[in-house]
C-alpha cells in the first residue's frame, strides 16, 4: 500500500503553514522549549509559516502569546510551557484538511505539516506520531514504531541485535521484577562487569542515569531510574571512543543519508564529570566538544556511516535519527542508541553533524519538512 498523500496541499504560491509543536509531559520539556525557539529562529520565513504551540505539563495545548525565541536553559529557572487558559486542539475537516481550533470550536486556520519537538514519552515514544496519522496530518520525524522502539532501550538493543549489530550486554528490570523480587533483579544487574550505567528505559538527556562503580549503590540507582520511569535498563560500561553519526532520510527509494561522524570530547575536572550528563549537554558550553568529523581513519569513517544507516533501518525509521556508537580499542562498533528526534539547540549534536558535513541548520530543517510533505501519512 501506498503512503496517503497530504490532504488539500496549500495553492500555489502558499506557504505551507508549519505546526511548531514543543514542551510535553516528559522530563525533558525544558530540553523541548529551546530546541523550538532554535527551530523557529532558523526556519525560513519565505518558504514556510511557522506557529508555535506548546504542550503543558497537563497535555493541554497552548497558542496563547509565547515569548518562543527567548526561551534560553542558562537562567536560574528553565523554560516552561504554562497551562493554557483556552486550550486549542486539531481537527480534521470533512475534506481533510486539518486545522487548529480553539475551545469554543472556531479556526485558527489549517496545518500542513507538524514539526513535533517534543521528546520522551507521550511525544518521541509513538503516542503523539500516532494521533497525527488518525488525522491524516503529515509530521517530521519516525512513524509510530520506530519511535516506540526507538524510545524503549531494550526493545530498541533487540531491533539492532535482530539487523546483525553489535550492542553491549545489558539487562532489563521491570516494574514487575522490582515489585515481585528485587534482590533477583539486583543481582542479575550487578553480575554485568563494572561500573555500570543504570537508566530510565524510556527517557533521555541524561535524566535519571547514574554511573555505578560500587555494587552497593545500585539500588539506590536504580530507585532514581525509576523516578522518571518503571522500566530500567542496566548497561555494563564499555571501554571506547563515543561516537556518533547523524541520518537523514533520503527522497523517494533513495537511501537513507549518513553525516560525517562527530565525538563528545568531554572535559574532566578532577573527576566531577563522569559521562556526558545534562548539565554537560546543554548548560555548560565548555564541558564538552563536539570534533566533527571524529579523527577515524576513512575506512572506519566509511563504516560507521554504514552501520548508522543500518542502526536507522532497524527500527524502520524514517525523518531523522541520531545513531550513537563506542568505537572500541580492537576496532569494534558498538551500537549505544539511536534518538529518532535528536534535539535542535544550538550546541546540539545532530545539527551540528550536518553543518560540517555540508547542510546549513535552516536547509535541514527544510529538508526535514520537504521530506515530511513528500511521504505523507499512512503504510509505507
Amino acid at each position: 500500500m501506498t503512503a496517503t498523500p497530504a490532504p488539500e496541499a496549500p495553492s500555489a504560491g502558499a506557504r505551507p503553514r508549519v505546526l511548531l509543536l514543543f514542551g510535553g509531559r516528559s522530563s525533558e520539556h525544558p530540553i523541548s522549549c529551546v530546541t523550538a525557539a532554535g527551530v523557529l529562529h532558523a526556519a525560513d520565513p519565505q518558504r514556510w509559516d511557522v506557529v508555535p504551540v506548546g504542550v503543558a505539563r497537563s497535555g493541554l495545548w497552548s497558542h496563547d502569546e509565547l515569548d518562543v525565541a527567548a526561551f534560553r536553559l542558562d537562567g536560574e529557572t528553565l523554560p516552561e510551557v504554562p497551562e493554557p487558559e483556552a486550550p486549542v486542539s486539531l481537527r480534521t475537516l470533512p475534506d481533510g484538511t486539518v486545522e487548529l481550533t480553539a475551545e469554543d470550536g472556531s479556526s485558527l486556520g489549517r496545518v500542513d505539516v507538524v514539526f513535533p519537538l517534543l521528546h520522551g514519552p507521550w511525544g518521541e515514544d509513538g503516542t503523539l506520531q500516532g494521533m497525527f496519522e488518525s488525522l491524516g496530518l503529515p509530521y517530521v520525524g519516525c512513524g509510530v514504531l520506530a519511535s516506540a522502539v526507538g524510545m524503549d532501550k531494550h526493545f530498541m538493543k533487540v531491533a539492532f541485535q535482530a539487523a546483525g549489530l553489535e550492542v553491549g550486554p545489558w539487562e532489563t528490570i521491570t516494574d514487575r521484577d522490582w515489585a515481585r523480587d528485587p534482590e533477583a533483579a539486583l543481582a542479575r544487574a550487578g553480575a554485568l562487569a563494572f561500573p555500570l550505567f543504570v537508566k530510565p528505559a524510556r527517557g533521555g538527556s541524561s535524566f535519571g542515569i547514574t554511573r555505578v562503580s560500587d555494587p552497593a549503590d545500585l539500588r539506590a540507582a536504580i530507585e532514581e531510574a525509576r523516578r522518571f520511569d518503571p522500566k530500567v535498563v542496566v548497561e555494563a560500561g564499555i571501554v571506547g571512543r563515543e561516537i556518533e553519526c547523524a541520518v537523514l532520510d533520503g527522497h523517494a527509494s533513495d537511501a537513507p543519508r549518513a553525516s560525517l561522524p562527530g565525538e563528545i570530547v568531554v572535559k574532566h575536572d578532577e573527576g566531577d564529570l563522569q559521562f556526558y550528563n545534562f548539565q554537560a549537554k546543554y548548560q555548560d558550553d565548555d564541558a564538552a566538544q563536539l570534533s566533527c568529523p571524529a579523527e577515524l581513519p576513512e575506512e572506519q569513517t566509511r563504516r560507521l556511516r554504514e552501520l548508522a544507516v543500518r542502526a536507522f533501518e532497524a527500527v524502520d525509521g524514517s525523518g531523522l535519527g541520531r545513531c550513537d556508537f563506542f568505537h572500541t580499542p580492537d576496532g569494534r562498533w558498538v551500537v549505544n542508541e539511536i534518538n529518532t528526534m535528536p534535539g535542535f539547540t544550538p550546541i546540539s549534536m545532530y545539527p551540528a553533524m550536518w553543518e560540517r558535513t555540508g547542510l546549513s541548520y535552516d536547509a535541514l530543517i527544510s529538508e526535514l519538512l520537504d521530506l515530511a510533505l513528500e511521504r505523507g501519512v499512512g503504510l509505507h
